[in-house]
């Protein structure tokens, strides 16, 4: 009976937790499994559905371990978290498998752990220390090279595995955070410019694969490439104007089973043709949501660390959405990204509950509780 009581979190807590945000969630992931049991029933069964099922469940559990302590205690281990996720993406760079083109997972047995995702973790924690540290003050010149080196490290990292998709959510994951606390317009326009022409000087380079420049040429010119990522993107476009305002209906989507990774990367294709235009707006006011409560959370933080967490996280989730919907129609380069929530996949979905723990213990603790 002790350790059941142990195991309980504090009623004044527990009042201040954000449970509008946790349901939300969790009914993404669940429409997520109705999506993705669609693409892959007459393949696999519902093998894919469970095995999500049973990752929404370990994110949970994850998220109602994080509530028990402080938040605060985490900035004390930062350094340490951010390096663990960089020697991950070293040992991923001899170790790692390559699927897809991209030298971007860990195989454990049967399943594959992908750890730029992690990583991602470990650069939010460490640029809310350091701006904890400087109070902020991001306009400084040696602050701004520090924390630039910390992004940098894990990106370039990320680059040369390579997964293009990983890095452009990772950039702008930390643009995002740098905008919020900030950061003079001058010196992010010139870093963006920096970064375009880098990339443009980097098109005939080893670091830019051949399949890479495919997508980004199908992108920009559908039909170039019929037997490719330009078909792979027509395939999705008819997916989604085939369903119109109400869809076709659950199980009776047919155009998107033509497309490669219909249960990860293009879920928003299934969706599109199954439960229509008004099934996307559901699934964005459902994100509206989440974004709207964890802004509000940041905004209410009692300090920067705090703060400048649930804006990466609220960058890392805007940005995602934003690519891989925007693949999807034509509006975005094909890339890896997952639809937060959404996507089947372990890594993926267990980093976003991860986070969406830290957020929640901010939000918890935004104000003193006198026990």
């Amino acid at each position: 009976m002790n350790v059941l009581k142990n195991l309980k979190l504090d009623k004044k807590l527990l009042k201040e937790l954000d449970y509008i945000t946790i349901i939300t969630a969790i009914c993404i992931v669940i429409f997520g499994c109705v999506n993705m049991y669609s693409a892959t029933y007459k393949a696999h069964g519902n093998y894919y559905v469970k095995l999500q099922i049973i990752f929404l469940i370990l994110g949970l559990i994850m998220i109602y371990a994080f509530l028990f302590f402080d938040y605060m205690l985490i900035e004390n281990y930062a350094v340490l978290i951010y390096w663990a996720g960089v020697i991950f993406l070293i040992i991923n760079h001899f170790f790692g498998t390559n699927i897809n083109g991209a030298k971007s997972w860990i195989k454990i047995g049967s399943m594959a752990v992908q750890p730029s995702e992690f990583a991602k973790i470990g650069m939010i924690i460490i640029i809310a220390k350091k701006l904890d540290e400087m109070e902020g003050n991001i306009n400084n010149s040696k602050t701004l090279l520090k924390l630039i080196l910390y992004a940098a490290i894990p990106m370039i990292l990320i680059l040369i595995q390579p997964d293009m998709g990983m890095t452009m959510v990772s950039f702008f994951m930390v643009l995002g955070i740098f905008y919020c606390v900030g950061l003079d317009w001058k010196i992010l326009s010139g870093g963006i410019t920096a970064i375009v022409l880098i990339l443009v000087g980097a098109w005939n380079s080893p670091i830019i694969q051949s399949y890479q420049k495919s997508r980004l040429t199908a992108f920009l010119n559908p039909t170039k490439n019929l037997q490719g990522s330009g078909l792979q993107l027509l395939q999705s476009k008819m997916a989604i104007g085939s369903g119109g305002i109400m869809g076709s209906g659950f199980l009776k989507g047919m155009q998107f089973n033509n497309i490669p990774e219909n249960h990860t990367d293009f879920i928003f294709a299934v969706l599109g043709e199954e439960w229509g235009f008004i099934g996307a707006i559901i699934l964005l006011l459902l994100y509206g949501v989440i974004i709207y409560r964890v802004i509000k959370i940041a905004k209410e933080s009692k300090d920067i660390f705090g703060s400048v967490i649930c804006v990466g996280f609220v960058s890392n989730l805007l940005f995602s959405i934003l690519q891989n919907m925007g693949m999807t129609i034509g509006l975005m380069p094909i890339s890896g990204v997952t639809l937060p929530f959404m996507s089947y996949g372990g890594s993926s979905i267990l980093t976003s509950f991860i986070m969406l723990g830290f957020v929640l213990n901010i939000g918890m603790r935004r104000k003193k509780i006198n026990f």
